[in-house]
C-alpha cells in the first residue's frame, strides 16, 4: 500500500473526491521540529528557512530572493511586516532581514520588477533596491478606501496580462445574519456586505491613488477567496474560497456535528466577470453533488438553489480545509502533466471539531493547457501538520498558506505556524 493509499484510506468518505495520484515518498529533509512532509516520488522538500514567525503569502524574485508578508507584526520573528530573504554570498543560506514595521497583511505579490503588498485596508507598491532587495522608499498606494474589518481582512492580490490587479475582499461575517454567529438568526437579504466585500474587486495595476468602491467589483459571493492567480492558457484567473462556519452550531435541528464538519465544500472555480459565486444565500453540497441554500435564507440541508443563478465549481474539497493560496504552475522544471495545473496550500480550520483535523497540505488540481478542462483534485504534499491525532488548529506543527515559483522552477511552499518555508524541486 502506497504512502497515499494509506492517506486516502485514513480520510475515508470525506475525501472520496480525490483521485489517485503519484505515490508519496517519505521526504529527506525535515524541519527543525522534526516533522517529516511526504512528496510525490522523483521529488525532494528542503526547509530553506525556518522560525521566521506568520509569514503567510510569498513571492520569488527572479533572482532567487524571497519576500513574505507578515500577518502580524507581533508574531515576527524581528520587527517589520514583511521578510526578506536573499543568499547575498551565494554559500546556499538564505539570510532574513525584516522591515516594513509599517505593514502587516497576506497579499503579496511581484509585477514588472516591483513588490506589492496588501495590507488589510491598502495595495501598496515598492521599488526594490538592486543591491539589497529591500523595499526602497515609502512605496505608494494603488488602492486604498478598504474597510477595517474585524474578519477576513487580509487581501490577497493577483494580475493579468492586460494590466489588470485583482484584490479579494473577504466578507466581514460568516453567514451575513441579522445577528452575526447567533443561532437561529436569518440572513439579511439582500446581504448589504457585498457591496464593499465578498467577492473580487479589478483595479489599474499601475496607476497610484484608487480608491475601493463598489462600482470596480469584478465578481461577487465569494466568502473569503483567499488563493488567487491567473492561468495565461484560459486568459483568465481561478480562485479557491473557504466556505462558512457553523451550519450545526446555528442550525442544530438541521446539521449533525458530522455534517457540519465535513461542509460546506471548499470551492475552486474560473474567475468570470459579472460572476456570482453563492455566499451568503447559498453552498455547494460535494456529497450531494448540488448547490444548496444556506439555512439563513430558508435551506434545511435539502433545498437545491436556483438552477443557473450562480457558478458551479470546477472542483471541490471537504469543508474547512482552509485553502488559504492558490498559484498556477508556469514552470516547466516538472513533469509535463503538472504545468498548468493549480496547486493549492490549506491552512487546516478549527471548524472540523470534534472530527479529527483535515487539510494542512498542499493539493494539486489537473488542469489542461487552455484552462477549460479540470481535472479531480490529488494530494501532493502532506504532513505538515505533525503528529495525529489533531484535534485542534493550535496543535499543528505547520499550516501551509503561501505558494510561489522560484526561476528555477521548483515551488516554495510557506506556513504562519512553525514560520517554515520549503522548496520542492523535481530531481529525475
Amino acid at each position: 500500500m502506497t504512502g497515499f493509499t494509506r492517506l486516502t484510506a485514513a480520510l475515508g468518505a470525506a475525501t472520496a473526491l480525490l483521485c489517485a495520484a503519484p505515490a508519496l515518498a517519505q521526504a529527506p529533509d525535515q524541519t527543525a521540529d522534526g516533522v517529516e512532509v511526504s512528496v510525490p516520488e522523483g521529488f525532494t522538500i528542503t526547509p530553506v528557512a525556518q522560525g521566521l514567525g506568520c509569514v503567510r503569502h510569498i513571492a520569488v524574485h527572479e533572482d532567487g530572493t524571497i519576500y513574505g508578508a507578515m500577518m502580524r507584526r507581533s508574531c515576527a520573528a524581528g520587527d517589520g511586516g514583511l521578510v526578506v530573504l536573499r543568499d547575498p554570498d551565494g554559500d546556499g543560506t538564505r539570510e532574513a532581514t525584516f522591515t516594513g514595521a509599517d505593514l502587516q497583511g497576506t497579499g503579496i505579490a511581484l509585477y514588472r520588477g516591483r513588490l506589492y503588498y496588501g495590507t488589510d485596508t491598502a495595495i501598496r507598491r515598492y521599488t526594490l533596491d538592486p543591491e539589497t532587495g529591500l523595499p526602497a522608499g515609502a512605496g505608494e498606494v494603488i488602492v486604498g478606501g478598504f474597510d477595517e474589518q474585524s474578519q477576513h481582512a487580509v487581501k490577497p492580490i493577483a494580475f493579468d496580462a492586460q494590466g489588470h490587479l485583482y484584490v479579494s475582499v473577504g466578507a466581514p461575517s460568516n453567514a451575513c445574519q441579522e445577528r452575526m454567529r447567533t443561532p437561529g438568526s436569518p440572513g439579511l437579504d439582500p446581504c448589504p456586505q457585498l457591496d464593499r466585500a465578498g467577492g473580487i474587486w479589478r483595479y489599474d495595476a499601475e496607476a497610484t491613488g484608487q480608491r475601493h468602491t463598489t462600482d470596480r467589483r469584478f465578481a461577487t459571493g465569494t466568502r473569503n477567496a483567499m488563493g488567487l492567480a491567473y492561468h495565461p492558457g484560459a486568459d483568465r484567473l481561478f480562485f479557491a474560497s473557504h466556505g462558512r462556519d457553523d451550519l450545526h452550531r446555528l442550525f442544530p435541528d438541521l446539521y449533525t456535528v458530522e455534517q457540519n464538519a465535513e461542509l460546506p465544500s471548499e470551492e475552486v472555480h474560473r474567475l468570470v466577470e459579472g460572476g456570482d459565486y453563492g455566499w451568503p444565500y447559498t453552498y455547494y453540497d460535494h456529497e450531494k453533488g448540488r448547490r444548496m441554500v444556506a439555512p439563513e435564507y430558508g435551506g434545511d440541508g435539502e433545498t437545491t438553489a436556483e438552477p443557473g443563478r450562480y457558478a458551479e465549481p470546477v472542483a471541490t474539497i471537504p469543508g474547512h480545509w482552509a485553502p488559504n493560496d492558490l498559484i498556477v504552475y508556469t514552470a516547466q522544471a516538472f513533469p509535463e502533466r503538472y504545468r498548468g495545473g493549480l496547486f493549492i496550500a490549506y491552512h487546516g480550520s478549527w471548524n472540523r471539531a470534534p472530527l479529527p483535523q483535515r487539510g494542512y497540505n498542499v493539493v494539486f488540481v489537473p488542469v489542461s493547457a487552455d484552462g477549460e478542462r479540470v481535472g479531480a483534485p490529488e494530494v501532493f504534499a502532506d504532513g505538515f501538520k505533525g503528529r495525529e491525532p489533531l484535534r485542534s488548529p493550535r496543535n499543528a506543527a505547520h499550516r501551509p498558506t503561501g505558494l510561489a515559483i522560484g526561476p528555477d522552477g521548483a515551488l516554495y511552499v510557506a506556513d504562519d505556524q512553525g514560520g517554515t518555508i520549503w522548496k520542492i524541486a523535481y530531481d529525475r
